[in-house]
């Protein structure tokens, strides 16, 4: 269940990554992914070659397991063409979680 916190920060960080994203020089598609039993991403970038990026944000510093399973299953479903999921966090450290899935700190949006 996520916080008022948490709404109001995916909310911010999404506003970001669309302000971010309309400097790119090629043609995107922008999104939010969901499948029918609930599982979901935040925010898709979908480049005019294919090419997926997939963003989760977290109110939170650490990042379990259970937080990448939007992630992981859009993986499964793109394929080849995910080209990385990052999961945006409160943390303070990037780090590579499993193959294409990445934490970032949400601060990192602008440094």
């Amino acid at each position: 269940m996520q916080t008022e916190f948490g709404h109001l920060m995916e909310t911010f960080v999404v506003g970001e990554l669309r302000t971010q994203a309309s400097w790119l020089e090629q043609p995107y598609v922008l999104g939010h992914w969901r499948t029918s039993d609930d599982e979901e991403v935040d925010f898709v970038l979908e480049l005019s070659d294919g090419r997926v990026l997939a963003f989760e944000v977290k109110a939170s510093e650490r990042i379990p397991g259970k937080d990448f399973a939007g992630l992981r299953k859009m993986r499964e479903a793109v394929g080849d063409r995910f080209a990385a999921g990052i999961a945006l966090s409160m943390g303070t450290r990037s780090y590579t979680y499993e193959d294409r899935l990445h934490v970032m700190p949400i601060d990192r949006l602008w440094s």
